[in-house]
């Protein structure tokens, strides 16, 4: 009986130790924690807020603290479009297509990057900090995108709505407290949201391009034309200029003339008159028989027999000495 006691208590005795070994390990695995690199830690007791850990190896209260583990990398999720289990892109009509300010419908989609950055606020300012931001992000594009023309967000514009949607989203999140921050957005798609309003907005590029194209020749021809014209008044420019040197000229010698034949008239006032006459027949009635005489002679001979029969006499001369 005696063995049998002592058998017994030996037993109860390595259950006992056990029990009070699993205690330990139990405890200890409950009093140690590890926070990796990409997390933070939020630590809590009776629901109250104790500290937030970051990287490396922790100690807590077993059974009375709480752990929460909160990832701090950075996700991405599609707006506008939803990915299916075989990776392709599926449009999501009512968070995809929008409205433009010219009134034109436009299926647009976006890639939002996003982190925590506030672990507390994350985990305990909302039940859903995602989807808050999900419905931040909507409301945020739409309020941007209403702004733009459809051309302008499907070209030109697309840089410019990025930054403004980026700049309301992280107001939108600092007003809410919600624990997270916007690292990104950028539009992966934008297109006409049906066939027929494709084949229009193509109709619309081309015609753009043709008046563009037009454009561009008749910029062109312009520059062609506008240094001939140029080049064409320059040159009446300049013989107008000479035209009046030659006229300014022209006065000025006959001005000298005249104060020269003036002074010569004061001169010998008979005399210049008679000149000035024959000199203004002689211009006027350049083929005019001039017949000198006193008045008084009765027979006068005409100067061109004379002249005549003179030419004839020298003519025969000349012909004698060859």
């Amino acid at each position: 009986m005696e063995e049998k006691k002592h058998v017994s208590g030996s037993i109860f005795l390595a259950i006992k130790i056990g029990v009070v070994l699993f205690l330990i390990v139990v405890l200890a695995n409950s009093s140690y924690y590890s926070v990796s690199e990409q997390q933070n830690a939020v630590v809590t007791m009776f629901g109250q807020l104790v500290r937030t850990d970051t990287a490396g190896p922790h100690f807590k209260i077993p059974f009375i603290q709480k752990v929460r583990k909160v990832d701090m990398t950075t996700h991405g999720i599609g707006i506008g479009y939803a990915v299916t289990g075989s990776g392709q892109n599926i449009t999501v009509p009512e968070d995809g297509i929008m409205i433009t300010s010219d009134f034109n419908l436009l299926n647009i989609d976006f890639y939002l990057e996003y982190k925590v950055s506030d672990p507390v606020a994350y985990l305990f300012n909302t039940l859903n900090p995602e989807e808050i931001l999900t419905n931040i992000t909507l409301a945020s594009i739409r309020t941007v995108v209403v702004n733009y023309t459809v051309d302008e967000a499907m070209t030109t514009g697309k840089s410019q709505i990025q930054s403004e949607i980026k700049a309301l989203i992280a107001q939108e999140l600092s007003e809410h407290n919600i624990g997270m921050q916007v690292v990104n957005i950028t539009i992966q798609d934008s297109e006409p949201p049906t066939e027929a309003i494709i084949t229009a907005f193509k109709s619309v590029e081309t015609a753009k391009q043709s008046a563009d194209t037009a454009k561009n020749n008749a910029l062109q021809y312009q520059n062609e034309q506008i240094p001939e014209a140029e080049a064409a008044a320059d040159k009446i420019v300049q013989d107008a200029e000479a035209k009046k040197s030659a006229r300014i000229a022209e006065a000025e010698g006959q001005v000298a003339r005249f104060n020269a034949m003036y002074e010569q008239y004061e001169l010998n006032p008979l005399i210049t008159k008679q000149r000035m006459f024959y000199e203004t027949i002689e211009e006027v009635l350049p083929d005019l028989k001039v017949i000198i005489t006193d008045g008084n002679t009765q027979t006068m001979y005409p100067l061109e027999s004379f002249s005549s029969i003179t030419n004839m006499a020298g003519a025969a001369q000349n012909q004698e000495v060859q």
